[in-house]
This record gives structure tokens, sequence and C-alpha cells, in this order.
């Protein structure tokens, strides 16, 4: 295989100088070029694999003549990844250039282990980028995609991917409604990674308050404010080598934002009373239920922040849209519980089964498993028929008394039925309990359970 050639274009010679150094030792071949017109003749003569572009030239501008020369660049080659650099006080040229189609961008001064795995994760990215979806044969050959369940080509098309990326440090997004088993396929990313062998830290950051968030995420030292008795280790501290899923990322106050844009930009951060930098080695996976864009619009995302998350989107299809998944997924659940229960004689009726398939799952596969688990403890006999079943958000499945139900049981049963009739959704949920969001997930930790409602 060729060493790729990366072209640098920086009017700074000292810049130049450093970032050829930094990729010959890592084994890349390197041009230079001073300015716009330099670029695009060597574009055009050698043809690069790469290039890493300056977004400010000798000329005092405000950035236009890099955006020029990026999108005249993206009209001649399209497919040519390329790499931004600019100084954090311009990170809007930056968000400007990713609108461009740039695949990366990085602040000045640089990380050169930052910089040269922006490289390789781009590199790699293009090559796989005409890459066919792979059938589900070839994914469960090529990985370990097991615990996601279903054949749909929808589906299909997401692990196709996933199985693409997940070997590269590119930040992933993952966008779904609630249910549809985001952090199923945050699991996989980090599995089939490179970073398998490192831990994976799942963070819910709807959860985590704001004066709280930075001792959270990056740790404090003995003595930083009052509580502090001790040195406390942050959740990026704890996933260094390895993988952080950020859920519920659509839900991060903007205060909040500033400081996560920060540690994914300079890949470094200091806990909460310590001068010490730490550098962040993590491989960023995200995800929300929540319309990013939407918020950007709105002005509640940092779009800066939302372009460090979605180097990679995937959007998972809700279950209705894979309908003919429906009678896999809840014969596999079904295994699992069975196993669970001691109900190894357990099976669901082709009745059962085609009635299922006809449900829309408004709560998508977490309401689906729950209806399922619900049959099988309700199922007198082997057999588990259509009878055992309740349409997903009739009267019928949220009726019940709390006749000799103790105050704890009725809270929990409360808040279940709240999140199933909501889909997940914590903010809607904690409106109807007339509760803050705060205090839904103070008692979803009291009361063992997850934003599903289940334990």
């Amino acid at each position: 295989m060729a060493v790729p050639l990366i072209l640098v274009v920086d009017d700074d010679e000292s810049v130049v100088a450093s970032l050829r150094l930094a990729l010959k030792q890592a084994g890349f071949r390197s041009i230079s070029a001073g300015g716009p017109d330099d670029a695009l003749a060597a574009i055009e003569q050698q043809s690069p694999d790469l290039l890493i572009q300056d977004m400010n030239f000798s000329r005092e501008t405000t950035g236009e003549e890099g955006l020029d020369l990026l999108a005249e660049i993206r009209r001649r080659r399209p497919a040519l990844p390329v790499i931004l650099l600019t100084a954090w006080g311009s990170i809007e040229l930056a968000v400007a250039g990713m609108r461009l189609g740039a695949a990366n961008f990085l602040t000045k001064p640089w990380d050169n282990a930052h910089l040269l795995q922006a490289v390789r994760t781009a590199l790699s990215l293009a090559s796989r980028a005409n890459d066919a979806d792979l059938t589900r044969e070839q994914l469960d050959g090529a990985g370990d995609y097991a615990a996601i369940v279903g054949n749909h080509p929808a589906l299909l098309r997401v692990l196709s991917t996933i199985a693409r990326v997940a070997g590269t440090d590119a930040s992933v997004l993952i966008l779904g409604e609630s249910g549809t088993g985001k952090e199923l396929i945050a699991d996989a990313l980090h599995r089939n990674s490179e970073r398998a062998s490192g831990p994976l830290v799942k963070v819910n950051l709807a959860g985590v308050p704001q004066n709280l968030f930075e001792s959270e995420m990056f740790g404090h030292v003995r003595g930083a404010f009052t509580d502090a008795h001790a040195d406390r280790e942050g959740r990026f501290e704890a996933a260094a080598g390895g993988t952080i899923f950020l859920d519920e990322v659509g839900d991060v106050d903007r205060p909040s934002q500033v400081k996560l844009l920060r540690v994914l930009q300079d890949r470094s951060y200091q806990p909460v009373g310590s001068s010490q930098t730490r550098t962040a080695d993590v491989r960023v996976v995200s995800a929300t239920n929540r319309d990013l864009e939407a918020l950007v619009a709105s002005g509640e995302f940092r779009e800066d922040l939302l372009y460090r998350l979605n180097l990679i989107t995937v959007t998972l299809p809700p279950l209705r849209d894979r309908r003919s998944d429906i009678p896999l997924i809840a014969t596999a659940v079904l295994a699992e519980l069975a196993d669970r229960y001691g109900r190894s004689e357990a099976a669901l009726s082709p009745d059962a089964l085609a009635w299922l398939e006809r449900q829309d799952w408004p709560g998508n596969v977490r309401q689906l498993r729950q209806a399922v688990e619900r049959a099988v403890l309700m199922a007198s006999g082997p057999e588990i028929g259509r009878d055992a079943f309740e349409a997903p958000g009739s009267a019928e499945s949220d009726s019940g008394t709390f006749e000799g139900m103790t105050l704890d049981e009725v809270e929990r049963t409360l808040i279940q039925r709240s999140l199933l009739q909501h889909e997940g959704n914590v903010s809607r949920a904690a409106q109807a309990l007339g509760l803050s969001r705060a205090a839904l997930y103070r008692r979803l930790e009291k009361f063992g359970l997850s934003s599903a409602g289940q334990e």
C-alpha cells in the first residue's frame, strides 16, 4: 500500500516545518504550499491523499481567503479530506469550514498526538466512504454485533457504518427515538474498536447538575471546595485508554457545553482545584433523542460542539420502520427472560408474533421488551399467545390498584408508568409527575431504574 501523501497549506514556515516533521516521524509523506494558488496547483499536479489547511494567510483577513480555498477544493476534489487549523478565538471560521465539508478542525497550538490521530481517522474514513453495506452474515463474521438483533436494511446500514468506523477514533453521534437501542450501538462501537481492552464509561449528562459538571467530568483535588475531602477521579480520567459515552448530550446546559467543548477540542483538562493538565485519551461517542440542529438554530446548543461530536452520525430507525425485525427481537428477548425466570419451555405463538409485528411500539425496543417480560410473567402455559399481551399505550396497560402497596412501591410504579407513557423521555415524564428532571433522576437511582423504567 502506498504511503499517504499529505499537503500542508500555511504561510508560516515554522508551522509548516513542525507539521511536516511530525508527519514524517509518523511515516507519512508530505508536501507544502504557502497559499491558495500554490495549494490548488499541488492538488492538481500531485494528487495528495489529505490536506491540512490553515484558515488565515499572510494578508489581514477574517478568514474569507481560507474559506474560499476550501470551497474551491471541495468543488475540484469533493472526496479529498481536509483538516483545518485555526486559533481558538477563530472557532467560528472552523465551523464555517465544517459546513463546507471539512473533515475535522484543530486549534493552534496543536498536540501532535491529537493531530496524527485526526489524520489517520480522516484517511481511514475516506478510504471506506464508498464501501458497500454489509450483509448480516458479513457483519457477524467481521465483528461482534450479536447484541443488536435484526436483518432489516435500515438497521444493516447503521451497522455497516459502525463496522467501517469502529476501528478509528472518529467521534460518533447516535441519534434516534427513545428506546431504539442507542446504548447498544455505543457498546458495539467500543467492543469492536482498538480500545476494546480499555474501559467504556457511560455518563448520562442529563443527570449531571451544572454546578457539579466539572467535578463529575474532570474530577477534583482535595480542598478544591468545601466538601472536597479527598481527590476524586472524573469520568474522562476513568475512561482513559477507552471510550466515553455521553448519553443525553442534547440536554447539556450552555455553560457546561463550553467546558465539554474545551476538552473535546484540546484533548486535555484540569481537575477542579488543580493546575496540572491531563490528557483526555478517549474515543467520544454521544447520543440523544433530541434534534440538535433545531437546538443549534434556537441557540440552545453550540454549533461548534455539534461539529466536535458528529464527525460520524448514525440515526437508528424506530421499530415501526423495521417491523420485520419485531418477531426476531421478541424471540431473542424471550430466550433471555425465559432463562432468567426458569421458563425454558416458553415460546411465542405464531398469532402472538404476528400481532406484535403489527403494533407501532412508540417506546420502540424498550417497550417491546417490557411487553414480552410482562407476558412471560403472566402466561401459565409453555406457549405465550396473543392474549398475554396488551396493546402498546392502551388504557388497560396502565390499569391496576395500589391497594396493599407501600409508599415507595406506589412511587416506583407511577414513575415506571410515566416513563412508559412518555416513551422514556425524562423531561416529559418529570413534568407529568410534577417533578424536576434532577428530582426524577434521584428517584430513578433510588429505585434502581433506568430511564426506561426497567431495572
